[in-house]
This record gives C-alpha cells, sequence and structure tokens, in this order.
C-alpha cells in the first residue's frame, strides 16, 4: 500500500523544516511528499525540494482548497492519500501508522485525526481543541447524521486520510470552493454508502491566535458554504454543537480561574456567530436572485 502526503503551502518556510523532517521520521514512510506552493516569496518551494519533498508550483491566483488538493491528489501515487496543512506538526513518530490503520475495514474512506494545541496556545484555544479532538476511536455512516448532525461531516484536511478508489469513486472534492472542501467531500463519500472514521490516537500540533476580525471573516465563509450546500448536508444546524462547546469551554475555564480568557472566548464566540449569521444571511439573499 503506497501513501502519499500532501501539503498545500503559501510563505510556510519557516514550518518546513520540522514538518518534513517529522514526516520522515514516521513509523511508517510515505512513499512520496507533495508540496503544492502558491508562489510563495520566502524559499518555501526551494527549502522543501532540498528536504526531499516534490514541489508543484502554482500562482496564488489559482489556488482553490477543493481544485488544488484535487489535483495534487490526481497527481500522486499514494493508495492512501494524507493532507496536512503547513502548520500542523505531527506530534509523534507513529501519526502515519495510527490515522490509517482504520483503512484494514474495506468499508473506511476517510479518516480524521485528532488536533492537539501547541503548547503555546492560549487557554480558550486549548479547551476547544480538546473538546472538539478527544482521545476516542470511532466510525460513522450516512445513518447516523440524525444523531450526530453537523459533527458527521467534520473530517479536516489539516490532518486526514482518504482512500484513493472512494475519493476517484465520488468524484473528488467539490471546486471551486470557499472551505470546507473536506466537509462536502465526507458528505458524498457517506451518502455513497462509505463509513468514516475518527482516531484519537493519531495527532498533530495544530491551534491558532487569531482576530475578532479573522473569526469572524472566516466564519462567514463557513456560513456561506453551509447555507449554499445545506441540501447535501440534510439541514442540519451547527448551532446546537456550538452551544456544546461553548458551554464545555466556559466551564472549564471557570474551573481554572481562567476569568479573563472567559470574556475574550465569549467575545470569539460572539464574532464567530456573527459571521456565520451575516454568512448565511448573504447566501440566501442571493439565491433569491
Amino acid at each position: 500500500m503506497r501513501i502519499s502526503v500532501i501539503i498545500p503551502t503559501l510563505n510556510g518556510a519557516g514550518y518546513m523544516e520540522k514538518l518534513i523532517g517529522a514526516l520522515k521520521g514516521q513509523s511508517i514512510k510515505p512513499d512520496e511528499i507533495i508540496v503544492v506552493d502558491s508562489a510563495s516569496g520566502d524559499g518555501t518551494a526551494e527549502l522543501a525540494e532540498k528536504l526531499g519533498a516534490r514541489v508543484i508550483g502554482i500562482e496564488r491566483s489559482e489556488f482553490d482548497h477543493g481544485g488544488t488538493r484535487d489535483m495534487a491528489l490526481r497527481e500522486s501515487c499514494g493508495d492512501i492519500v494524507l493532507f496536512m496543512t503547513q502548520d500542523a506538526l505531527p506530534v509523534d513518530e507513529t501519526y502515519i501508522e495510527r490515522l490509517i490503520a482504520p483503512f484494514d475495514d474495506a468499508r473506511i474512506a476517510a479518516v480524521g485525526g485528532r488536533q492537539k494545541p501547541y503548547p503555546d496556545a492560549r487557554p480558550f484555544e486549548r479547551a476547544i481543541r480538546e473538546h472538539n479532538y478527544p482521545t476516542d476511536e470511532r466510525t460513522w455512516g450516512a445513518q447516523d447524521i440524525a444523531a450526530l448532525g453537523v459533527r458527521t461531516f467534520l473530517i479536516s484536511d489539516c490532518c486526514a486520510a482518504y482512500r484513493r478508489e472512494a475519493y476517484l469513486a465520488v468524484g473528488g472534492f467539490d471546486h471551486p470552493i470557499l472551505t470546507n472542501e473536506d466537509m462536502l467531500i465526507a458528505e458524498r463519500l457517506l451518502h455513497a454508502g462509505w463509513r468514516l472514521a475518527y482516531q484519537g490516537s493519531a495527532a498533530v500540533y495544530h491551534s491558532h491566535r487569531m482576530t475578532l476580525a479573522q473569526d469572524f471573516r472566516r466564519n462567514l465563509i463557513v456560513g456561506v458554504t453551509m447555507k449554499r450546500y445545506e441540501d447535501r448536508f440534510e439541514h442540519v444546524s451547527e448551532t446546537g454543537t456550538g452551544a456544546s462547546l461553548a458551554k464545555a469551554v466556559l466551564k472549564r475555564l471557570i474551573k481554572e480561574k481562567e476569568y479573563a480568557e472567559c470574556f475574550f472566548f465569549c467575545m470569539s464566540c460572539a464574532a464567530r456567530l456573527a459571521g456565520n449569521r451575516v454568512g448565511r444571511w448573504l447566501e440566501g439573499r442571493n439565491a433569491k436572485k
């Protein structure tokens, strides 16, 4: 079984040495590492090539979350294809081994891994990651949509693996697409009869320090996408999942006496919710034109 790893990059030179080094040091080594670089100005492509990755260069204007990844997968050789982001880093040398383990079940089409916060992540970001990405392992199918809601489709291309046969059978990622190409391919796979898996034992470090404006803009795009494809997502709502997350994070922050973080977390939640609602409203208005 051949394994490919695909990493889209933009000015990611600062991440390349650790990331590619960690991938080469895995207990199960990938057959190829493909870096798709969007005309970086910091030498990302040159460094990645020097470190042994295969580099595919594109113009920044050509980048598309679905189309770029689809192109790279079709250029790859892997029977199993892993996607990562440039700012994610395997926690240990067993990441690939653990992530691909569920593919022993021929019904599994895609597997998502656990995202752990970097050590310098702020307290509420740590709490979010640990709530959203537990240590358990599970599989599910289309029959679980009613019970799981929006979480049914939550496979993240920050750390995910796809069975090539299944990916090609459903036509690949949607494109062009603003975001959430991973959720949409999850929907396609589930409705085609495949199953998905989550491996809490396969972990990467990945966390952000976003401004309120960034929270708003990011969730506006998510809102547009969720509204645009609501029929495919069977009209599941993010509200219940978001409320559950907020309650759990606030409970933990209060227990840890991180009272200032409670305030900042509430501000972040407000920005995210506002972005989502504005995005949904804009898409709904455009659809009526």
